[in-house]
This record gives C-alpha cells, sequence and structure tokens, in this order.
C-alpha cells in the first residue's frame, strides 16, 4: 500500500522518512520529493508498505503526529495524474468503439 506524507519539516531526510514508518514493519520504497532546481525537500514524501495491514497501523498512528515541528498527514496515495489520464483516455476510446 502506498501512503502519501504531507506538512514534512524540510530537515527532514528521507532516512528520517523511512525509519519513521519501519517500526511498523517492511517499507518497500521511500522516497521524499525534491525540488528539482535547489534539491531541497519539498515536505512531502511516499512511502510504500507491502502489507496493508503494517500500513494501515502506520497512518493511524502517524496521521497528526508531530515531528520536528511539524504535525504531519498520512493518508493512503491515490493514482498518478498520468494513471487517471491514460484511463480516461482508455475510457473515451472504448466508448467511441461502441
Amino acid at each position: 500500500m502506498k501512503l502519501l506524507i504531507r506538512n514534512l519539516a524540510r530537515t527532514t531526510s528521507e532516512i528520517d522518512l523511512r525509519a519513521m514508518f519501519e517500526g511498523y514493519g517492511a517499507v518497500q520504497s521511500c522516497t521524499l520529493v525534491l525540488d528539482k532546481k535547489s534539491g531541497d525537500s519539498k515536505g512531502f514524501g511516499f512511502i510504500e508498505m507491502p502489507k496493508p495491514g503494517d500500513a494501515k497501523a502506520a497512518m493511524k498512528s502517524l496521521n497528526g503526529k508531530e515531528i520536528d515541528g511539524n504535525k504531519i498527514r498520512v493518508k493512503k496515495a491515490g493514482p498518478k495524474a498520468t494513471e487517471i489520464k491514460s484511463e480516461s483516455e482508455n475510457n473515451r476510446e472504448a466508448g467511441s468503439k461502441a
């Protein structure tokens, strides 16, 4: 299950983010979103956990928790914008063939 973590302190590193979630189970991937020009954190990231139960426990426990002076928000990540676009294109194509 992929989780979106928002309102992270700009000083929070990918290592810090991974460590926060590893206490709840295995972390498959961890990505801290960085500004392309400056390389600084944009204040949000993604965690992927293979076991949905572990992800839900982490989400419940960490959502609203104060980390490095910021109250973080943790929720299930939705599909990427590119996935939504391709899905709607496929639906249009299917409709036009009918």
